[in-house]
């Protein structure tokens, strides 16, 4: 067994700099909450310095924070499972925004409809579509085979396609087969408060 050699701490720590804007825009990808997004950056960094000695000179660091950064989510989530966030600025914004500004919206409407997708859908979709990497540095990065990773994107694609198609979203005391549209979630949620 060879031994594999690590880089010099100055190094590894340029690297890893290196990594920060990736990661955040992944870590904001996969949460869909700016703040949560940084807490795993820093968290992805803490862990990726203590494990520096592991780290093997010559491969991406890119790909190895990635991991770390995606291994953190989805214990956070599963630690989170049963608890659910409720954003008031977010929901003030979505009730207010004034009608000329469609390019927001649309863009609202995008992120809403990558969180309606299912995490590994959700993690391949911005992986292969948003990230740019290939489907197998993709699959390595979700610990995947090849063919679930083109299937995960294929089905993501899908999916996203028909909500923002028909406008069909999930509130969130709702299922994922909500019939209701976007905008009769906001009218009915008008009229709870209302009354």
């Amino acid at each position: 067994m060879t031994e594999q050699q690590s880089l010099p701490s100055a190094e590894f720590k340029t690297e890893l700099t290196k990594t920060i804007p990736h990661l955040r825009a992944f870590g904001r990808s996969l949460s869909g909450n700016p703040d949560l997004a940084d807490d795993l950056v820093q968290d992805t960094l803490l862990k990726a310095w203590s494990a520096r000695k592991r780290f093997v000179a010559g491969t991406s660091m890119k790909a190895w924070t990635f991991v770390i950064l995606r291994n953190t989510y989805f214990s956070n989530m599963r630690r989170k499972k049963f608890t659910g966030n409720y954003d008031e600025l977010a929901a003030e914004r979505i009730l207010s925004a004034p009608a000329p500004q469609q390019d927001p919206i649309h863009l609202a409407d995008l992120q809403r409809g990558l969180m309606e997708l299912s995490d590994d859908q959700r993690e391949a979709i911005i992986l292969v579509g948003a990230g740019g990497y290939s489907y197998e540095e993709a699959a390595e990065i979700a610990n995947c085979a090849i063919g679930t990773m083109k299937s995960r994107v294929s089905r993501a694609r899908t999916t996203l396609e028909n909500i923002l198609e028909t406008g069909k979203f999930t509130g969130p005391d709702q299922s994922r087969n909500s019939t209701e549209t976007a905008l009769e979630n906001i009218i009915g949620a008008v009229d709870r408060i209302a009354s």
